[in-house]
């Protein structure tokens, strides 16, 4: 594996956090691990794409203590492997072990890439459009869809009313944000122990803006079963 001083950065960094163990999957391995009809586990098909991107100079993935499953990886002596960190209680703990084993080479204005190592679909050209056009925004932005279905909201009396969707958008991920400002970002949520669900929502809470890229809708989380069945009819 190289070190950090033999790396030639061309300022693109992805991190995958990965230590999550799926219980809506009720599967006996993490579903980072399961097996597509490709015969790739679902970690592998995501950075299978992503590492197609030639601008991703470095990629760091983190993990649980007690994972014995990536060294099994097609990707784990990859020469593009800089660092595989402890993964946290939640995910922005993950990531945030992440940034900080990127300290020794990532500037405050490099561009970290967050990927769910459970989104398998996730296609290159949206990705090298997410790098297009947030690379020209000063925060970063993410991938997300156009919500699509008649939104309800409920209120604390059970009054329903219809919320406006033209203005409702599916997060997704890639996630792209200068390294300086995503770092302060998660620092600031650990510290006013704010439990957020995406790095965007951190670097909200700091007060800055972020782009939205409209990316494909077959950019699926897997969380159940049938997600393995339709991410496998995406990948067809």
């Amino acid at each position: 594996m190289k070190s950090f001083s033999d790396m030639n950065s061309d300022n693109y960094y992805l991190i995958m956090p990965a230590s999550g163990i799926g219980k809506r999957m009720k599967s006996e391995i993490p579903k980072q691990y399961l097996k597509l009809e490709n015969d790739l586990t679902i970690i592998d098909q995501c950075l299978k794409t992503l590492l197609e991107v030639e601008k991703i100079s470095g990629f760091v993935i983190a993990l649980s203590e007690k994972d014995t499953l990536f060294k099994s990886s097609i990707y784990f002596n990859h020469s593009k492997l800089l660092a595989i960190t402890k993964g946290g209680k939640e995910r922005f703990h993950s990531v945030l072990n992440s940034l900080n084993s990127l300290n020794k080479i990532a500037k405050p204005n490099d561009w970290i890439l967050v990927h769910d190592s459970v989104r398998p679909c996730v296609k290159k050209s949206d990705i090298e459009m997410l790098i297009n056009e947030a690379s020209n925004h000063p925060t970063g932005g993410i991938l997300a869809t156009s919500v699509v279905d008649t939104i309800k909201q409920v209120d604390v009396d059970g009054e329903v009313s219809t919320i406006d969707r033209k203005k409702l958008y599916e997060a997704q991920t890639p996630q792209m944000f200068r390294f300086g400002i995503l770092k302060s970002a998660l620092d600031n949520a650990i510290k006013l122990d704010n439990h957020i669900t995406d790095e965007s929502e951190a670097i909200e809470n700091l007060g800055y803006s972020i782009k939205i890229v409209i990316g494909s809708s077959s950019n699926i989380k897997i969380t159940q079963s049938d997600d393995l069945k339709l991410a496998n009819h995406y990948l067809q």
